[in-house]
């Protein structure tokens, strides 16, 4: 089970930090898994935003690059997503999940931001 959280409305700019918390199955194979921050809006396909392999190289779609950055906590099963300098152009609701896209999916987090 993947449970997302910390997203909310904030003004462009500000700054938000996500949290994923693996449970369940999921958690045994954690560590050796590559996770990845996805987004979608509506009417949109959800797109990936940003991953990081199990030895922590990371990569960024260009759009957050330089604004977003994704670190793990294998200890906890948790995956974050450091959000700054927020953009118009940045909500979505967020999700997070393997970079093998396990089926079940958490309910994501929504971010708002107004202008």
């Amino acid at each position: 089970r993947l449970v997302e959280s910390g997203g909310g409305l904030v003004q462009a700019g500000d700054s938000l930090r996500l949290s994923c918390k693996a449970s369940g199955m999921i958690t045994s194979v954690f560590n050796p898994n590559n996770w990845g921050w996805y987004r979608q809006v509506p009417g949109k396909q959800r797109e990936l935003v940003t991953g990081i392999t199990s030895t922590r190289s990371t990569h960024y779609v260009d759009s957050v690059k330089d604004r977003f950055t994704i670190s793990r906590d294998n200890a906890n099963k948790k995956v974050y997503l450091q959000m700054n300098s927020l953009k118009p152009e940045d909500p979505a609701v967020y999700y997070c999940n393997t970079l093998e896209e396990a089926p079940d999916w958490g309910q994501g987090t929504p971010v708002t931001v107004s202008s």
